[in-house]
């Protein structure tokens, strides 16, 4: 019993330091690295409760009768103080992205919010107990629309408030996976989705081919002919086709931003050039903005590997321009609608020094806002299921979604746009209830 108690102590205390210390910047211990920091961090409350349980049962089972047992309740003291620090860094998170909201919009942003329907900003800690369970009572899930030929991955969902809606904005879902078979429409997004859907959004999240069957851009095809679908058909579940916010994380954090920066470009939608493919707003989460090493990260380097051979299917030494052009930091440009780019200072995958370079390009060229919110201590993937930070996150989204409504709905008819501090002081009932 005592050894038992030791190895658990051992590892628990392991798992709670990967998830808190600057993570492994190898490659080779990249995936585990993040795999465990991922669930530690964002499920720590939960291991908290099953820790404090753990432990209890194996003092009461006799575990400290000899000295490896007081050895595994010293590591357990400290395991339980690390999970409290992580517990408290996601708590803190809402004050990062409230910072964050307010330095990228102005700071009386919230003026324009519609006070009927705030966003329900205080944790729900029971909500936390079921970190997977993606259903919502106000909501209706419409599965396997399809938009194009290609069978299972050109289908998409239709999140809509089960009451029904009409001219409601709509946000757009690109999932991730590293453009390969490791996701789909039903992993990812999920509870920003419901959410929005439960607060009078309309909310559509699409497959698209993968890698290695196909190579880019026929994946930002597929994405934008998934959107001419949206704009030609989101009306009959009560969406707005004249007002699409898209998002999406890692992978889909890369397309959501080519597809905020690449509007009704002819070139990526063959057959469908004249659909209207432009985009209101963007938040792209932990995504990848450089296709090319020239970041300097190791991660950038043995991403590349797997980019020329699986993804772009060209060597970037020969075919540079095609790199380049599938990389959201060269196509940045003055016309660029608002983002939102949120990524983990703690992210193995994708290193946090490539998210900082291209909100720096954004807010170099572009003349829309731009909203930067980095998450200390924080993992790729962090919204993936529910979790304090996850919370906090989507509230931010929703924030930021409803401040560029309203921004739309007061910019005069001549087009030009409307500053972050016009839109704070303009009256406007940009929210919504179901």
């Amino acid at each position: 019993m005592e050894t038992t108690f030791l190895a658990a102590s051992i590892a628990g205390l392991l798992l709670t330091v990967n998830a808190w210390a600057r993570p492994h910047r190898g490659i080779t211990l990249t995936i585990p690295v993040f795999f465990a920091g991922w669930v530690t961090g964002e499920l720590a409350p939960l291991l908290l409760v099953f820790h404090v349980l753990g432990v209890t049962w194996f003092v009461s089972e006799g575990a400290l009768a000899g000295w490896q047992g007081w050895v595994a309740l010293g590591l357990s003291a400290g395991t339980f103080v690390g999970l409290g620090l992580i517990v408290r860094e996601s708590l803190r998170v809402a004050d990062v992205l409230e910072e964050a909201l307010r330095s990228g919009l102005g700071a009386g942003y919230r003026s324009v919010l519609e006070p009927r329907a705030p966003y329900r900003e205080r944790l729900r800690w029971g909500s936390l107990a079921m970190p997977f369970w993606f259903r919502h009572r106000l909501v209706k899930r419409v599965r396997g629309l399809r938009y194009g030929p290609a069978r299972l991955r050109n289908r998409l969902d239709v999140y809509h408030p089960r009451a029904g809606t009409s001219g409601a904005p709509v946000l757009f879902y690109v999932h991730g996976g590293g453009w390969s078979p490791v996701s789909n429409k039903n992993h990812q997004g999920k509870p920003l989705m419901l959410h929005l859907a439960s607060r009078g959004w309309v909310c559509v999240s699409a497959n698209y081919r993968v890698s290695p069957r196909v190579a880019f851009p026929e994946h930002l095809m597929d994405v934008k002919r998934a959107l001419a679908w949206v704009r030609s058909n989101v009306a009959t579940y009560g969406g707005d086709p004249s007002f699409v916010v898209i998002a999406g994380g890692s992978a889909g954090g890369h397309l959501s931003a080519l597809m905020a920066l690449t509007p009704n470009d002819p070139g990526f939608q063959p057959g469908f050039e004249e659909a209207d493919t432009s985009i209101q707003a963007c938040v792209p989460s932990y995504g990848v903005y450089d296709f090319t090493p020239d970041s300097g990260t190791k991660m950038a380097t043995a991403r590349l590997w797997f980019l020329e051979r699986y993804v772009i299917k060209k060597r970037l030494d020969e075919h540079r321009h095609v790199f380049e052009q599938a990389s959201p930091l060269f196509r940045v440009h003055a016309e660029a609608p608002p983002f939102f780019v949120i990524h983990g200072e703690h992210d193995s995958l994708v290193p946090v020094e490539e998210a900082r370079a291209f909100v720096s390009r954004l807010r170099e060229v572009s003349s829309s806002q731009v909203v930067y919110a980095e998450l200390a201590r924080t993992q790729h993937a962090f919204d993936v299921f529910h979790s304090i930070r996850t919370h906090h996150v989507i509230g931010a989204i929703e924030r930021f979604c409803d401040w560029v409504y309203a921004r739309e709905r007061t910019t005069p008819a001549t087009g030009a746009p409307v500053s972050a501090e016009d839109a704070a002081a303009t009256p406007s009932s940009g929210g919504r209830d179901v």
